[in-house]
């Protein structure tokens, strides 16, 4: 076990105590805000389930703890360039790249979206916390495409909202493993930290994890591959490739749950083309919402990224 990881069992004592409360007590020169930062990123799991804070610990209770690296205090500004697809004085749209990181965080403190903001813009708002500066949403490390970003706090309120109320409209383009036999569907399956490896969220029951509703529909197919349109109405952690692989139709590219798809793929060259894009196949293309002072309804799109859009090229020569 790691020095940054803790498997504790709750003394009869010790009863009754806030979770936050009781790790920062039993864990030696750890912060309680660094105990709340883990609790609240699913690094704690209380009996294999995830849970708050002031969750009230009882004897018997078995924790295992994976405290998140220490981070810098602000994103600091950095020089990288940015596609904007839309700008006021409210929000800013932008086509974020596959291998960017949305926002500083546990072992990554620069080249980040949030530290290239802060770089461009005078002007964004603090509402999220300094290492999100503006940031009202994310997309994972792997996945391209449209994001929001709120320039003021009555922004990020107006737009925090129109998430959480699942007003948002999000679609993806994702390129699958196999032959989806139902041109449409959809899954709704709760989803949580796997426990048997903290790095993957897995589909989990009811009580250990948090609703999920994902729907798809068939957009293309190909001999061992079928392209989907995707939409999600949560925005669960890695929701679309867990949910997706759930269903055995892992993405294409998505080494950490695709379960050795890839490798049965027949020929060495569609092997090899499938490596070299060194990415997940999924793209947010379309994102619409209320604008947060006009109330008009806003669409923004991002094209295809070129290794993409040669991929699927390839695909229809064979």
């Amino acid at each position: 076990m790691r020095d940054d990881e803790f498997s504790i069992t709750v003394s009869p004592a010790d009863a009754g105590l806030r979770l936050d409360a009781y790790l920062a007590a039993s864990i030696a020169a750890v912060s309680r805000a660094r105990i709340q930062r883990a609790i609240a990123t699913g690094a704690v799991t209380v009996n294999d389930t995830e849970t708050k804070s002031s969750y009230k610990v009882r004897a018997g209770d078995q924790i295992e703890v994976e405290l998140p690296s220490l981070i810098p205090l602000e994103a600091a500004p950095e020089p990288i360039p940015i596609e904007i697809l839309f700008e006021d004085e409210q929000v800013i749209v932008v086509n974020k790249p596959a291998g960017m990181v949305v926002h500083p965080g546990a072992g990554v403190s620069s080249g980040t979206l949030a530290n290239a903001l802060v770089y461009h813009f005078d002007r964004l708002t603090a509402a999220g916390g300094p290492l999100r500066p503006g940031i009202v949403h994310r997309l994972d490390v792997g996945t391209s495409g449209v994001m929001v970003v709120a320039k003021t706090e009555e922004a990020h309120n107006d737009l925090s909202q129109q998430f959480a109320e699942r007003r948002v409209e999000k679609r993806y383009l994702a390129l699958v493993y196999g032959s989806v036999l139902t041109s449409e569907g959809r899954i709704d399956a709760p989803i949580g930290r796997d426990p048997r490896n903290r790095v993957r969220m897995a589909v989990r029951p009811a009580e250990s994890g948090r609703p999920a509703l994902t729907f798809y529909r068939v957009h293309e197919r190909f001999e061992e591959f079928t392209l989907l349109d995707v939409g999600i109405k949560t925005g669960r952690t890695h929701q679309i490739r867990v949910h997706l692989a759930h269903i055995k139709h892992p993405l294409v590219g998505d080494a950490t749950y695709d379960s050795g798809r890839g490798k049965s793929i027949r020929g060495a060259r569609l092997r090899g083309e499938v490596a070299r894009l060194g990415r997940p196949f999924l793209h947010a293309g379309d994102l619409r919402f209320s604008h947060p002072t006009t109330g008009e309804m806003m669409s923004l799109s991002a094209p295809v990224p070129a290794a993409l859009a040669e991929f699927l090229e390839m695909l229809r020569r064979r």
